[in-house]
């Protein structure tokens, strides 16, 4: 494993430390401008009806996924079990000393992750208010927590399965 000087690894923990206060930060804002502006009113459409704006309270999961269960079965699932998930592997982020795009994805992912937490934690649901699409072929509706987790992800991804080449290795 090659060793980066004591700066250059500050500074990737600080840039970390960057990246879950403004994903964390723009989730709590936009959340909290939704709420205000678009809570009983209209669903607004822009781009064509490429992107609509509209309020919804998500008390399941990823598209409403076990929205239909009993509240102490969804207080179980999506907030204790959540929670304990994102310690979990807030604890492995530590202990496996991800770096660069790898440490970036997981560090977005928790923060997105967190964010959502802390609404089910506090009210019971999740707001969500972005959609996107072109004509009948449209995502569920998200917020930017749930942006951060997918970029997360994606980013853990390419960074964890790209080819490893280098020095004697054949690709």
């Amino acid at each position: 494993m090659l060793k980066l000087p004591v700066t250059a690894r500050l500074f990737g923990r600080l840039a970390l430390v960057f990246a879950v206060v403004i994903t964390i930060g723009c989730d709590r804002v936009t959340k909290h401008v939704a709420t205000r502006t678009l809570a009983g009113a209209p669903d607004r459409s822009y781009l064509g009806d490429t992107l609509r704006v509209v309020y919804a309270e998500n008390t399941g999961g990823f598209l409403s996924i076990g929205s239909d269960l009993p509240s102490p079965v969804r207080t179980a699932l999506f907030t204790i079990a959540t929670g304990l998930a994102l310690v979990a592997l807030g604890v492995l982020v530590t202990r496996r000393r991800w770096t660069g795009v790898a440490a970036l994805g997981v560090t977005l992912f928790v923060a997105g992750g967190a964010s959502n937490w802390f609404d089910r934690l506090a009210h019971g649901s999740v707001v969500d208010f972005l959609n996107v699409g072109i004509g009948p072929l449209r995502t569920g509706i998200f917020n930017v927590a749930d942006i951060a987790i997918t970029v997360g992800v994606a980013l853990f991804a390419l960074a964890e399965f790209r080819p490893r080449g280098g020095p004697g290795t054949q690709t």
